[in-house]
């Protein structure tokens, strides 16, 4: 199929509360899509419904055709999961956890050793693979965890903030997982907070805040809404960052925002207008502790859109 799943007016609330609200989107057979928001921004709740944990209050939703309410039991048989923490039972050892949840999939018998070798060997785990789960390291009990959620082999694989907890080297480890898995033909949805992780692992990304998407494009389109260049200057306080914010304001054609004392200011014009502005910011003594420029990521994006970093929490509205 050329799209693995189509969710259309989702909607789910919780007494009082709505979680999601009309959410739509699509992911194309063979991709990884990427659901971005901080907590609490029904993430985690889009993935329940999708992988049939939940049921939507309104709306539809479809993996590889299938309805996951009318048909719950076939969704179930076409996906993998791995939510926010490891599923694994400590007391087992790393291969005979992957050989039970080959018994619970009703995996053929003669098929559970040799999977369980397999992922064993991919996710960099044969050698501990005859040792208790519960010596493993984070890195190693999460590699575990999306190994587990591969044994049945799905063609659709959602990873619910799969690097939450990890160390960089864990998370890069993780992410090339995911890379090869998709270009094995695995779909994949990705929740995340981490912007870096989005734009490094998906072709399209779904911001979402308040239940509600707020954005639906690629990543590099998403950026190039902020334009060519973020330059960065640390103040050293939000007094003086405020104070140069206002200096500038009307003065210069490009946008500042402050936060813990360091001025944002975005532009299309590159690095052209920092010149000026560290000379006008001089003339009134207040002269930078740093100067950064770098090109805008993806929490600049998320900044620009909703007034605050991707790493909050979303209030409830």
């Amino acid at each position: 199929m050329d799209e693995a799943i189509m969710v259309q007016g989702l909607s789910k609330r919780f007494g009082a509360v709505t979680a999601l609200k009309a959410v739509d989107f699509r992911v194309p057979t063979g991709t990884v899509f990427g659901l971005l928001g901080p907590n609490g921004a029904g993430k985690s709740t889009a993935i329940r419904i999708l992988t049939t944990i939940a049921r939507p209050t309104a709306g539809q939703a479809r993996v590889l055709g299938y309805d996951v309410v009318r048909d719950a039991a076939v969704v179930r048989t076409l996906i993998g999961l791995a939510g926010q923490y490891a599923a694994i039972d400590s007391n087992l050892t790393g291969r005979e956890n992957l050989r039970l949840i080959g018994r619970l999939t009703h995996i053929r018998r003669s098929r559970i050793r040799s999977r369980a070798a397999e992922l064993l060997e991919r996710f960099d785990l044969t050698e501990a693979g005859d040792r208790p789960a519960r010596t493993y390291s984070g890195g190693m009990r999460r590699r575990l965890d999306v190994a587990a959620a591969l044994v049945p082999e799905p063609p659709v694989l959602f990873l619910d903030e799969p690097t939450t907890g990890l160390d960089p080297q864990s998370r890069n480890g993780l992410w090339e997982t995911v890379r090869q898995l998709v270009a094995d033909g695995t779909t994949v949805l990705l929740t995340t907070q981490y912007l870096e992780e989005a734009d490094r692992l998906a072709e399209r990304v779904v911001v979402i805040d308040h239940g509600r998407i707020i954005a639906d494009d690629t990543p590099s389109a998403l950026k190039t809404r902020m334009g060519d260049t973020v330059i960065e200057l640390d103040m050293g306080t939000d007094g003086r960052a405020r104070q140069a914010a206002e200096l500038l304001r009307g003065r210069l054609s490009v946008p500042a925002d402050v936060e813990d004392g360091r001025l944002r200011l975005t532009s299309r014009e590159g690095s052209r207008p920092l010149l000026g502005i560290l000379r006008l910011l001089d003339t009134h003594g207040l002269v930078p502790d740093a100067v950064a420029v770098r090109e805008p990521s993806l929490d600049d994006v998320f900044l620009e859109l909703t007034g605050r970093r991707a790493g909050t929490t979303a209030s409830v509205p």
